[in-house]
């Protein structure tokens, strides 16, 4: 056997047994996930971005810079210092250790904030965002389970639209922790 073959066994041998209790779990967490995406600081901090316009290209420019180096830049700072990593980090610590991680995305899929160094910094073309901003639409997205690299733990990811009132300005994603649940 190879060594390649082997480590999505060992990988696997971490997995709950019960999936479907699992999944089970975090649909109950979908109140708190919502309440989120509603938080005054996150949907003040989505408006503001959203009102600076950055061009497509920029955002692509900073993303290829953020994915060259996995050194804290100035940019990777601001974002997970920022009033909406801090609104996101007082939702996970009040959920724990089930809460892996969690971003914002503005209406292109830029990081606004998060709790953590996410692998890159445009999300747009991700399904996590794509589907959750929806051409301004929303909708809800939770991924099948994986082994997160940036988290290092075995994740359901659950996107959800930010929203100012009733229109969607933004995306919300939640890494929860299989093994925490």
């Amino acid at each position: 056997m190879s060594m390649w073959t082997l480590v999505p066994l060992l990988l696997l041998a971490n997995v709950p047994p019960d999936g479907a209790a699992q999944l089970k779990k975090v649909d109950g967490l979908m109140p708190e996930l919502r309440r989120m995406a509603t938080a005054p600081a996150v949907v003040r901090e989505v408006k503001r971005q959203n009102a600076r316009r950055v061009s497509l290209e920029s955002i692509r420019q900073w993303d290829e810079e953020w994915r060259a180096t996995p050194a804290l830049t100035p940019l990777k700072r601001q974002l997970l210092g920022s009033p909406c990593a801090r609104t996101l980090e007082r939702h996970r610590a009040q959920l724990g250790r089930k809460v892996a991680e969690a971003f914002v995305m503005d209406n292109q899929g830029a990081l606004v904030g998060a709790t953590r160094r996410t692998s890159d910094y445009w999300q747009g073309d991700e399904p996590k965002w794509r589907e959750s901003f929806n051409g301004g639409r929303g909708g809800e997205l939770r991924e099948k389970p994986f082994f997160d690299e940036s988290s290092q733990s075995y994740v359901v990811q659950v996107s959800l639209p930010v929203k100012d009132g009733a229109r969607v300005i933004g995306a919300l994603t939640v890494s929860i922790s299989l093994l925490e649940l």
